[in-house]
This record gives structure tokens, C-alpha cells and sequence, in this order.
């Protein structure tokens, strides 16, 4: 073959030779290429080579172009598309806002009728601690008391007078007027507001958005996005109107970000209706659309999304473990808790289809029992570890099937929202902990001072003879 095509070449050469001769008189004999009129020996070498990279860059270049183009694919299909890139699952909403029709008359509770919080922390009017703490010092009596249900009842709720937590009088007087609220909250500085999208006009007029920040969070915010003020001094980004929480109650900032995400009805006191998102995430589907089919559809009060990985709590906390979000030894002690009071790990046995729910996105109607539920879930967290989805289940159980709530599938949470990742990662040395021996002496520093103090407590209750149940990891991203 390689000799044919040198005797193509050579008879071409041949042809054009007398040109070329003529043209390299005419230049004054210099040289170049074709002044010899002869081409040089390598020259079929060359044609090879040239061919061969011309090739190599179309293929290239069209293998450029398709990488691209499937990029802009995904990122069309991830923020628009109503399925959810990692299970396919459609989103079971309406499609129109502005028919939906809102219920004329809210929920009734057959159980819990009436709801009131103790608001004075008992041992600081004792003398016995020199401030009061937000969540109280609830006893293990007092604990076990709420969760026995009856038509009247008065449980700790946090937002004991002193304990921190406050907002300000003009922020107390504009929320006073949000029915349906869609919450949020940023501590510590971990993320930035992110705007929701698709949102109609209907809502935009009905739903207060309400972005709670404590002081670190307000000045980062101000520091790396617009905020502007209104004419009565309330500050805005976006459509979030941001609400200041002074004087923040936990050492702990993810402790802190539990108070507007579970207590959103103390917080906001006439919202009848709530949606709350973590500060890290972007809604993309119309709040009424929200309501309609989690609570209004199926005549429910109070929806979460199931978690993606787990469904036992004991999962959850080899999870937690594993990827260092709170003290190992601590989490071991919270478990061994639930386990003396008898929490089973999920099986399918239980009523419920998970006990551990993906805890960024609650969708509540605010009656009695929901916010029983709401104030009984926030005392485990302020009692034990800040990890919430470990108490979620529990005061399911404790509640004894009393509690109804829709928990729906996980596909549909990723439906809702775009994820965006947090400005940096939390972290601080209490999730190194290995064992309760680094918190003495020195180490006692570690302890935080108005959170968790259940875990040192003494428990009523033998704690050294409870064995933990196997977990079997099923998942290696959980």
C-alpha cells in the first residue's frame, strides 16, 4: 500500500515538476518547498502525519462539544425537571396555584385540645443556677409526664424568660401577621439566602418568608449579598425578610439552628401553616402547591420526607459516628437511653414506613398535637445530642400511635429543592470525642454548657446492663 501511494506521489511530482521549476525561476532562485523542483524524501511521511492530526482534532473538538453539551443537559434537567435525578420520581403536585382551594376551617385535635409551656426555668427561681436556660431544666419526671396524654397540657417548649433566643419588637411585630409562613435559618455563617424560583403571584402575597440569622450569619450575609432596608427598618434579601434572633441559646450552632426549624410555631405564634427548609437549600416548587399535596390532600397536619439511606435510629447513629457529627461516646450514651425506654430498631413490623426522616424540609399545620409533638422532639434535642433525626422516632413511639403524619418518599424531597453546599464545613472538637475519659480535667471544657445536659445527668435507670443493637451498613454515603 505504502508503495503505491509513494508512486502516486512520484507521478504528481513528475507532472507538476516543470512548473515548478519555472516558478522558482521566476522567484530569483530562492528556496522553499518546491525550489529544488523536487520534493524532499519525507514528504509522504508528512502528508501521513498532517492527515492523522487533522483527524485527531475533529474528534477531539466534536468529543469536546458533546461533553458540554451533556453538562448543560443535567444542569437543565437537575433545576427543572419535576423527577428527581436520583430515583426518577415525579412530583405529585398540582399544577396551578391559583386554583387551589385553601381549607375554611383548620384541623380539630380529639386529643390534645389546649397547650400551654412553662415559661419560668424552676431551679434559677431556686437560686441553684445563675442564669436561666432556653430549654429549662427539665426533670426525668417532668420528661416522662409529657408524654402522657391528656385533653389539657403544659410542657417545657423552650423560650424560657432569659434564656436567650429574642427577637426584636419590630421583627415581633411583622411576623404577628404571617398566617402561612415559609421558614429558614442560617447560623454561624454557613450559608448564604438562597431565592426560591416558581413562585406565584397568589403565594408571593399570602406567605411570609421568613429567613432567621443570628448576629454572625446577619453580618456575613451582609458581607456577600444585598440587603436592603425598608421604611420601618426591617432587612431583606430577596424575598426573605430576615428576622434576628439576639443572644443565640446554645454554645453549639447546629443546636441553635433546631430553634426556628422545630419551634417554628413558638417562634411565629399566628402561623397556621409552615413550611420549613434548611438555609442550604433553593425552592423550586410554589408554596400553596406544598401545602396541597402534603397536608390538604390527605387531610394530614404534619409531613416530612423519609430519609434516603435509614430507617432504624440505630443506623442513624452509627452514621453520625462514622462521619464525626457529634461525640461518638455521647451518641452511644443517647442511644443506650432510648433503648433502656424500649425503642426497637425499624422493622417492618412497625406502623411507621421509616423512624428516621431527612429533616431539611417540615411542612406543618400548627394545631395542638402538632405542636405537642414539635415541643417533645425539640426536648430531646435539648436534652441529649443536637442530631434531630435521632429524636424523631423516639416521641413517635412515645406518643404511642396518637401522632398521625405523612412521611413521604425521599425522590420527592430532591423534587422540591436544589441543594447548593454550605460556605464551609462545620466543625468543632467535640466530634472527636472517642471516649467519656476526654471530658475531664482539661477536657471538661468541651462539654457544652447549656445543651445536652442529659447526658450528664445521672439517668434513673441501669444504663451499664443496655447492649446496643447491631447496625449492618447498608449504605456507604450514610
Amino acid at each position: 500500500m505504502e508503495k503505491e501511494i509513494q508512486r502516486a506521489i512520484s507521478s504528481r511530482i513528475n507532472r507538476r515538476g516543470e512548473r515548478s521549476n519555472q516558478m522558482s525561476h521566476s522567484k530569483d532562485g530562492e528556496g522553499g518547498f518546491f525550489s529544488s523542483g523536487k520534493f524532499s524524501s519525507d514528504y509522504p511521511m508528512r502528508i501521513m502525519w498532517k492527515r492523522g492530526f487533522i483527524r485527531l482534532v475533529l474528534v477531539a473538538g466534536i468529543l469536546w462539544m458533546l461533553l458540554i453539551l451533556l453538562v448543560l443537559l443535567f444542569h437543565v434537567w437537575s433545576c427543572q425537571s419535576s423527577y428527581s435525578f436520583f430515583s426518577g420520581c415525579p412530583i405529585p403536585v398540582a399544577n396551578n396555584p391559583d386554583k387551589i382551594v385553601i381549607p375554611e376551617r383548620g384541623s380539630s385535635d380529639d386529643i390534645v385540645k389546649n397547650l400551654s409551656y412553662f415559661m419560668e426555668d424552676e431551679l434559677v427561681n431556686n437560686g441553684s443556677q445563675p442564669s436561666p436556660l432556653f430549654g429549662g431544666h427539665e426533670s426525668w419526671s417532668q420528661r416522662e409526664q409529657s408524654f402522657k396524654l391528656k385533653s389539657s397540657m403544659k410542657v417545657h417548649c423552650g423560650f424560657m424568660h432569659g434564656g436567650g433566643a429574642e427577637m426584636d419588637p419590630m421583627d415581633i411585630k411583622y411576623v404577628s401577621k404571617c398566617r402561612f409562613v415559609v421558614a429558614s435559618g442560617i447560623f454561624d455563617g454557613y450559608d448564604v439566602p438562597h431565592q426560591p424560583s416558581n413562585i406565584s403571584d397568589r403565594s408571593k402575597q399570602l406567605f411570609c418568608f421568613l429567613m432567621v440569622v443570628d448576629e454572625i450569619s446577619l453580618d456575613f450575609i451582609k458581607e456577600n449579598a444585598t440587603v436592603r432596608k425598608d421604611i420601618n427598618g426591617g432587612l431583606w434579601v430577596g424575598i426573605w425578610r430576615l428576622v434576628l434572633l439576639k443572644h443565640p441559646p446554645y454554645d453549639e450552632p447546629r443546636r441553635n439552628g433546631k430553634v426556628p426549624k422545630i419551634l417554628t410555631h413558638r417562634l411565629f405564634p399566628q402561623a397556621q401553616y409552615s413550611i420549613w427548609i434548611d438555609g442550604k437549600m433553593e425552592l423550586i416548587v410554589d408554596p400553596l402547591l406544598i401545602l396541597e399535596r402534603y397536608l390538604w390532600r390527605g387531610k394530614n397536619t404534619f409531613a416530612i420526607a423519609q430519609h434516603k439511606h435509614h430507617h432504624s435510629i440505630y443506623e442513624e447513629a452509627d452514621a453520625n459516628k462514622r462521619r464525626k457529627r457529634y461525640a461518638r461516646p455521647l451518641i452511644d450514651l443517647h442511644m443506650k437511653i432510648y433503648r433502656y425506654e424500649g425503642m426497637e430498631p425499624w422493622s417492618l413490623k412497625k406502623s411507621t414506613i421509616s423512624d428516621v426522616p431527612e429533616g431539611a424540609i417540615i411542612v406543618r399545620e400548627h394545631t395542638a398535637m402538632s405542636n405537642l409533638f414539635s415541643c417533645l422532639w425539640f426536648n430531646e434535642v435539648n436534652l441529649f445530642t443536637p442530631r434531630d433525626q435521632l429524636s424523631f422516632g423516639y416521641v413517635v413511639y412515645r406518643l404511642g400511635g396518637a401522632f398521625k403524619f405523612f412521611m413521604f418518599p425521599n425522590c420527592e424531597y430532591y423534587s422540591l429543592f436544589v441543594l447548593h453546599p454550605h460556605t464551609r464545613e462545620h466543625s468543632s472538637k467535640v466530634e472527636w470525642v472517642k471516649s467519656l475519659s476526654e471530658f475531664k480535667g482539661s477536657g471538661s471544657s468541651m462539654k457544652e454548657s447549656r445543651g445536652g445536659l442529659g447526658l450528664w445527668t445521672p439517668y434513673p435507670g441501669d444504663l451499664d446492663s443496655v447492649v446496643l443493637p447491631p447496625v449492618v451498613r447498608t449504605s456507604k454515603a450514610g
